[in-house]
């Protein structure tokens, strides 16, 4: 199996595509689970599997987290796969359109410094309510929060400082009783900026989050606390969020490796 591994500010993905793939194997849970594995497999975030299309979309994204959990969405995995498809086009730049479980996207690809770096960007959909929140939750909460659908559900909390937070004890506890969310704990800097850190449903700690950083913008939006266009600090760099009917994300994709994946 022809794999292509891709960062987005260190947020990993393995992308398999279909058409580089002509004889390719169930790509399922089980799958995503070996080759994520980072001491026994290849090692990532996620695998994306890039599937033909039976619409009028370029592919198809089937995406599993590493413990082979899918995902309906991903801003980072959407630049990844996006710089995949533009790259397998033997282009260095180009557009492309990607089904996934929660709608179409559309996807820019711009060259950036080095052959093996991309800016990417790409629509994130329309920003809604999410999950109702458990009474346990509201009482645990250090300040303000919100439950934000973009396809995937994210829980956004507000506190002074994201450093205080010790994410692997405070990040699936926010999580639990939602039965899964992506949660995100995040301090202001200044109407155009905000810091973040996040805990991935079926990943765990991570060095960014695309949807979860328009997640934590669109909420810190609501609250007054930024205005529509949010610089979105996180341990693995900067994404920018531009706020409105059609949430968009731009932040870099990285190529870091081609490889073929034998199994074991």
């Amino acid at each position: 199996m022809r794999l292509t591994k891709h960062h987005g500010l260190g947020n990993d993905f393995l992308v398999v595509l279909e058409a580089e793939n002509p004889r390719l194997r169930r790509i399922d849970g089980r799958l995503a689970r070996r080759v994520c594995d980072r001491a026994t497999g290849v090692g990532a975030d996620g695998l994306i599997h890039g599937a033909a299309s039976d619409d009028d979309t370029d592919v198809r994204m089937h995406l599993y987290n590493a413990d082979g959990s899918r995902a309906e969405i991903s801003g980072n995995g959407l630049r990844c796969l996006a710089q995949a498809l533009v790259f397998s086009r033997g282009q260095a730049e180009g557009s492309c359109t990607i089904a996934t479980d929660a709608g179409t996207r559309g996807a820019e690809v711009i060259r950036a410094a080095g052959r093996h770096s991309s800016t990417v960007t790409v629509e994130m959909g329309v920003a809604g309510d999410g999950p109702d929140v458990p009474l346990d939750v509201e009482r645990r909460a250090p300040g303000a929060f919100a439950t934000v659908d973009l396809g995937n559900p994210h829980l956004v909390l507000v506190v002074d400082d994201v450093d205080d937070i010790d994410l692997a004890q405070a990040g699936p506890a926010f999580e639990a009783p939602f039965g899964g969310i992506n949660v995100e704990f995040i301090a202001p800097v200044d109407r155009r900026a905000l810091r973040m850190r996040v805990w991935e449903r079926g990943v765990g700690i991570t060095q960014a989050c695309g949807s979860g950083a328009c997640a934590a913008a669109h909420a810190a939006h609501e609250w007054g606390l930024v205005g529509t266009d949010v610089t979105v600090h996180m341990p693995g760099g900067d994404a920018k969020v531009e706020l409105g009917d059609m949430v968009r994300l731009t932040g870099p994709a990285v190529h870091v490796a081609t490889l073929e994946y034998f199994g074991g």
